[in-house]
């Protein structure tokens, strides 16, 4: 059949809700769970107190989340191994999601990863039930953003609800399929996202409304038009972002195992961060311009620094994308060279670059051990010469 992990081969992805539930929280499709937080907003870094998780195991389940939302940036693989919460290296078919295998694919093309689709509620409004109703708008922005990157920034196919860079909300309508324009309209202009038009249709929330209602009647809970172009202009990055080097798309199983890494990873990883460093210098060169990538992603409201010794010497520096962005947070991000620590600030996901470095004619004749001297071990080098 047609279904997850039996389409090896094929060319063919499923959807994942591996990676979707991970960032999320809970079930899209249990009412139980409609405010579980997960990994892209807030569980166990900035609780809201609404959920069913209890409060001294929201970060065993935090610690799960983030393992499959690695596992889910590595195209979901099923012969992907890391360290895992548990203090094991496992392979993503060993790791467990419901009682099935989290991962499922043979190769990337296999998944579709994504947070939010047609059916069940947007990005916006999931948000909008977990996340802590003092939270600001800013914030909010910024959780859609990274929540977003989660996808944007995986191996395998990437896959955007239409809207969700526009914060665009069906008035937390869990199934609109049959709710009319009324709840399921778009407006491109980004002047109204939709949030607030009533209670969604009884049929399929009807149970919810209690929830529902007040989040609807809260008008701080609804953005302004610079508030939509703010969370547009981060969409537009992430997409740039995805373009701008072929590591992001790797397209190979053998590659991703080769070359994808999770430093900090395991039972001694900071609760809502994710690392992930893409090396260029091991195996087959597939960016020329450049050695390395290293995104870290910050779900917690606080800075954190994160130490990747691997990586000390190298030269890295926030993308020219987001360092010549409309973001002046994700601008504060510093990277040590000398240590290997990368400070990025909350909710926020930094994307790190290292260049190749170009020796010059005169350098030609450096000896292998003057070269990493001179240009730092593990970096990958480019000889050039004037003819």
């Amino acid at each position: 059949q047609a279904t997850q992990g039996q389409l090896g081969g094929t060319g063919i992805g499923t959807f994942t809700d591996r990676l979707r539930d991970a960032v999320n929280g809970g079930s899209p499709v249990s009412a139980d769970t409609l405010q579980d937080q997960g990994f892209g907003n807030g569980l166990g870094t900035d609780p809201s107190g609404k959920g069913t998780i209890p409060a001294d195991q929201q970060l065993a389940v935090l610690a799960k989340d983030s393992d499959l939302v690695r596992l889910g940036l590595a195209g979901n693989l099923r012969s992907f191994s890391f360290l895992t919460a548990g203090g094991q290296t496992l392979r993503g078919d060993q790791l467990d999601y419901n009682g099935s295998p989290a991962g499922y694919a043979d190769q990337p093309d296999e998944v579709v990863n994504y947070v939010d689709a047609h059916d069940n509620a947007t990005l916006f409004d999931m948000l909008t039930l977990k996340l802590p109703e003092a939270t600001s708008m800013a914030d909010r922005v910024r959780m859609n953003t990274l929540s977003l990157a989660t996808v944007t920034l995986a191996q395998g196919v990437s896959f955007w609800h239409a809207g969700t860079d526009l914060l665009r909300s069906k008035s937390l309508d869990h199934n609109s399929y049959d709710s009319g324009d009324w709840f399921n309209s778009l407006d491109w202009t980004g002047q109204d996202n939709g949030f607030g038009r009533g209670l969604p249709p009884a049929a399929d929330n009807s149970a919810q409304w209690p929830v529902q209602g007040p989040l609807l009647a809260n008008p701080a809970l609804k953005p302004a038009p610079a508030d939509i172009a703010t969370a547009s202009d981060q969409a537009d990055v992430l997409l740039r972002l995805r373009s701008s080097t072929p590591l992001f798309r790797l397209g190979d199983a053998e590659l991703i195992k080769q070359k994808l890494t999770f430093p900090g990873s395991g039972p001694d990883a900071t609760p809502g961060v994710i690392v992930m460093s893409i090396d260029d210098t091991v195996g087959a060169d597939v960016d020329p311009a450049l050695s390395g990538v290293l995104v870290v992603y910050n779900a917690s409201p606080t800075s954190t620094t994160q130490t990747v010794s691997a990586l000390a010497g190298r030269n890295y520096a926030l993308s020219d994308i987001q360092a010549q962005g409309t973001d002046p947070v994700v601008k504060t991000t510093t990277w040590d060279a000398a240590t290997g620590a990368v400070t990025v600030p909350g909710r926020t996901v930094a994307v790190l670059v290292s260049p190749t470095a170009a020796v010059p004619t005169s350098s030609v004749g450096l000896t292998a051990d003057r070269a990493s001297q001179v240009y730092g071990s593990g970096q990958r080098v480019t000889l050039t010469a004037t003819v």
